[in-house]
């Protein structure tokens, strides 16, 4: 069973492949086949599209102007440190649309497309690695005011092997609860507890429906931090298997002090 970022290691729990729901990438975009489900999806959507842009103008008319708000977030904003081929998300109903939402950057975070929208439920695993190590600070998100907006999410440092078994049963490194809105949603983390980050992983478990409805969707995802850069210069040592005595200068007067003691004095002086 494939797992986000990398193969299965000890954290993880067996999962039977046979009929999950969402557990491997092979089944993550597979169209559901359940009319209830279908029928939420879309009234969540309505809900959802009904408030993209809360009540706002964002094509450059008389509405509100958020490029105000740009130079602030944009400080210490993790962008280009993020490794996006390596983006893995499991139970997104379109392909790579996890990785999307994490590429629209901050300057389109408003924009209602693309959109991460869960497939089978409405949990949603993702795995977010960067090109080094940061000190992560700030979780940035935007979801909507509808029931479908994610609720609890837990997140993992440095865990490349999860699935929802195991994310469901580990203790997480620090667990989050999301507002209603459509707003961005700036969430402070625990910075001792994120100082060598590696990579992220993000358990969306579950959505302010409270079990109502099987979609959780949302549309930006964005980090804040520093950036610290991994060193691969190599280190070179040199060993000698064997000291060559022509390679080596005497020390001057290094064979009195040797028969004369510590001090340059002999056994007996003083005595």
């Amino acid at each position: 069973m494939t797992q986000p970022g990398g193969p299965q290691a000890n954290g993880g729990a067996d999962v039977d492949t046979t009929n999950p729901p969402h557990s491997t990438f092979e089944n993550q975009s597979t169209p559901k086949t359940n009319t209830n489900v279908t029928n939420m999806a879309s009234h969540c959507h309505d809900e959802h599209s009904g408030h993209d842009h809360h009540g706002h103008d964002h094509s450059g008319g008389g509405g509100h102007d958020h490029s105000d708000d740009v130079t602030p977030a944009l400080q210490k904003y993790l962008y280009q440190q993020i490794d996006f081929d390596k983006i893995t998300t499991l139970n997104e109903v379109a392909p790579d649309s996890g990785t999307a939402i994490v590429k629209k950057g901050w300057e389109k975070r408003l924009d209602p497309q693309p959109e991460l929208e869960s497939d089978a439920d409405e949990q949603l695993l993702m795995y977010i690695p960067f090109a080094g190590q940061v000190k992560l600070h700030n979780i940035m998100i935007r979801s909507s005011p509808s029931s479908c907006a994610p609720l609890t999410l837990k997140l993992f440092i440095n865990r490349d092997d999860l699935d929802f078994s195991s994310a469901s049963d580990l203790s997480p490194t620090q667990t989050l609860e999301l507002s209603q809105t459509s707003d961005i949603q700036e969430m402070p983390l625990k910075r001792v507890l994120w100082n060598t980050t590696r990579s992220v992983t993000l358990f969306f478990e579950d959505n302010h429906s409270r079990g109502e409805e099987d979609v959780t969707r949302l549309s930006f995802l964005g980090f804040q931090g520093e950036f610290m850069k991994l060193s691969r210069e190599p280190v070179n040592f040199l060993y000698e298997a064997a000291a060559n005595p022509s390679d080596h200068k005497p020390i001057v007067g290094a064979s009195n002090m040797m028969s004369g003691g510590i001090g340059g004095g002999k056994h007996g002086d003083g005595m």
